[in-house]
């Protein structure tokens, strides 16, 4: 089995740090002394899964391509109607999630680094309230996991076929499976809690790289949905004439940025300077290649023969791509359900919290979209749904408005832990004793920060605040290349423009709110000590 050398990051793990290294604050941290369950913990999160593709929240595809088993957690615990993230993009939400912190404070603002090593994590923070801890899949963040008994992550996004990994016992080099990510993940995960400890409560995060860009289904999935034609969004060909420079200059769209190559999978179109296709089918064993092309050959000859050209190919193009994407989510729904019968054999349903996320929202052609970053909904928002018998109302939906730096501090209040002042979140314990509603004294309006320009995508930077009506958004900074200086202010009146087609910032009607919110958005700037806007 082939294996790749890496440097190791220079921060341990958890298990290698002694004692008197560790943060005076995760010190402090012990079971509070108060008789109550100390409940298990799975988190389970993909990489860019789109709410609109999980049927238990409805939408265009959830008669065509249901999730049954993410429906289930749904079905048995509480959907959130409205999760959001902090910033739209994977290494800060991955951040956030651990630290319970905005990306200006935790260090993550962007994909490329930053993170504050040796900061307090909520896994350290459990394993000193006498957890077990893992976390396998992906990590993505520019240092080992730490705050873990066990690890075992994907080499930076990873790979869908035959991966590579790093563990906590692999000596620093990455090893390469043969098999499929999801699958490969979820095995491993499940081996971990075969021979856990089990006289230790546990807390377990599995993170897919699924269903990550470039969209490769797996061998068993390759001809689902082939006879079926996808409901396209009612904005997939927006032209933005209400918006500000922002949508107009990024570089995300199905037209212009997706790849008939390495994207679409169009192997005789790929271009190896986009993307990886070449490296994926250089990954692949013979019989799964064999596979592929039995599939994707006679489907792209048809293309290619058809010769479209304007719309038609735009089309073409979105029933590629969203037809991968499901395929994909389809084998995650069953690794889920995997799971799920695993905790039912083994005794484990009732003392667990299942949770599902992703670690932010997906354009599935809204706009004319793909990927996030953006402040708007398809982005912002993603799903999440918890499952606790007992404890969270089976059926129940939520309507507050959380986010993802509310996880760090809701699992340590479940796990009767201390939840540290300085977490910038909030636990939903409350939300789960009253079945969704929201007690007095709720957040109200959501911060949001984009920091990542210029980056692939060309999205410019924004911050914002959201409530459950109205949406305010400031692009701002300098631009590069072609692009110019920015400071563009938009609204949205999600009641009557939920698709956010139609800004409103300069209309008259809406001065008060405007007015309401910039003051909203300038406190929560000071609140948090936020600097760059």
């Amino acid at each position: 089995m082939k294996k790749v050398i890496t440097i190791s990051s220079a921060l341990p793990t958890a298990l290698a740090m002694p004692a008197t290294l560790l943060p005076a604050a995760l010190a402090a941290q012990a079971p509070k002394p108060q008789a109550e369950k100390r409940y298990n913990i799975i988190h389970i999160m993909t990489d860019d899964h789109s709410y609109q593709t999980i049927s238990a929240y409805g939408g265009r595809f959830a008669k065509i391509a249901p999730t049954p088993n993410i429906d289930r957690l749904a079905r048995e615990g509480m959907i959130f109607m409205r999760g959001y993230v902090e910033n739209s993009i994977s290494t800060p939400s991955r951040a956030a999630l651990i630290t319970g912190k905005y990306s200006h404070i935790n260090g993550q603002t962007t994909l490329s680094g930053g993170y504050i090593p040796d900061q307090p994590c909520f896994p350290q923070m459990l394993q000193a309230a006498g957890y077990q801890t893992a976390v396998v899949g992906k990590w993505h963040i520019k240092v080992d996991p730490y705050g873990f008994d066990y690890w075992k992550v994907l080499r930076e996004q990873g790979h869908y076929y035959n991966p590579q990994f790093k563990s906590s016992n692999s000596g620093g080099e990455y090893v390469q499976q043969v098999g499929y990510a999801t699958e490969i993940i979820t095995s491993d995960a499940l081996t971990w809690l075969d021979g856990r400890d089990r006289s230790k409560p546990f807390c377990l995060l599995l993170h897919h790289k699924a269903p990550h860009r470039n969209w490769m289904p797996g061998p068993g999935y390759l001809n689902l949905y082939e006879d079926v034609t996808m409901p396209e969004p009612a904005n997939l060909f927006d032209d933005y004439h209400t918006r500000g420079s922002a949508a107009h200059t990024q570089d995300m769209s199905v037209e212009h940025t997706m790849t008939l190559g390495a994207d679409l999978k169009v192997a005789q179109l790929q271009d190896d300077k986009n993307n990886n296709l070449s490296d994926e089918f250089a990954r692949m064993t013979v019989e799964q290649r064999a596979a592929w092309d039995a599939v994707y050959g006679p489907r792209n000859e048809a293309f290619l023969a058809a010769n479209l050209a304007g719309r038609e190919l735009v089309r073409w193009k979105y029933q590629s791509y969203i037809k991968d994407y499901l395929r994909i989510i389809k084998s995650v729904d069953d690794q889920i359900g995997r799971v799920l019968d695993y905790l039912d054999r083994n005794g484990l349903t009732q003392n667990t919290l299942v949770v599902y996320t992703s670690d932010q929202g997906f354009y599935m052609g809204e706009h004319g979209w793909f990927d996030k970053r953006f402040m708007y909904e398809e982005s912002f928002r993603t799903p999440i749904i918890a499952r606790l018998p007992g404890v969270v109302k089976a059926g129940s939906r939520c309507e507050a408005l959380v986010q993802n730096i509310d996880f760090a501090p809701t699992y340590l209040d479940m796990a009767g832990a201390v939840v540290p002042s300085d977490m910038c979140g909030v636990s939903w314990r409350p939300l789960f004793a009253r079945a969704g509603a929201a007690p007095a004294g709720w957040r109200d309006e959501l911060y949001y920060h984009y920091y990542d320009y210029p980056a692939v995508h060309m999205v410019r930077k924004h911050d914002g605040v959201s409530t459950r009506d109205y949406k305010l958004i400031h692009f701002y900074g300098p631009g590069e290349g072609k692009g110019r200086d920015l400071d563009e202010w938009e609204l949205y009146d999600l009641r009557r423009d939920p698709s956010e087609m139609r800004n409103v910032y300069s209309d008259p009607r809406y001065a008060a709110i405007v007015a309401d919110l910039r003051a909203r958005l300038d406190a929560q700037r000071k609140k948090n000590g936020v600097t760059e806007y």
